[in-house]
Parts: structure tokens; sequence; C-alpha cells
């Protein structure tokens, strides 16, 4: 997957929140934040309308993996 550099502004609250997280999980903070907007897309039934095809097997996979821990989660 390829990584793109951006900036967020998050509330501090939300910050403090996404960094004890990522902490709790042994991940950055980076890392808990996409996998966390991958789980709330998947959550909310947004869907890719027309995947890349040389990205379109990963997203798959990713979007199974959040079902997944939807599911595990209740």
């Amino acid at each position: 997957m390829a990584t793109r550099k951006v900036t967020l502004s998050l509330d501090s609250g939300a910050l403090d929140f996404a960094e004890r997280a990522a902490k709790a999980h042994g991940i950055s903070v980076s890392s808990w934040l996409s996998k966390a907007a991958r789980r709330e897309a998947v959550r909310t039934g947004y869907t890719p309308q027309k995947p890349e095809p040389a990205t379109a097997e990963f997203d798959e996979a990713e979007r199974s993996a959040a079902e997944k821990d939807l599911r595990a989660q209740g």
C-alpha cells in the first residue's frame, strides 16, 4: 500500500484517545488512525466505486479484515 504524507487537525481529546489506543495496541498513531478510518468507512457502508486494478486485491483484503474486526467486537 502506498503511503502519502498528509496533515490532519484533531481536537486534543481525539488526539489523546488515538495516542493512548495506538500505544495500547503497540502501533504508531498513524497506523492506528489509518485502521480506524478504514473500520469507520466499512461500518458506515462505504465501498470504493472503482478500485484501481493494482490495489483492488489489497483493498478487498483490508475491507474483509475491517469487517472481521467489527464482527469480533460485536
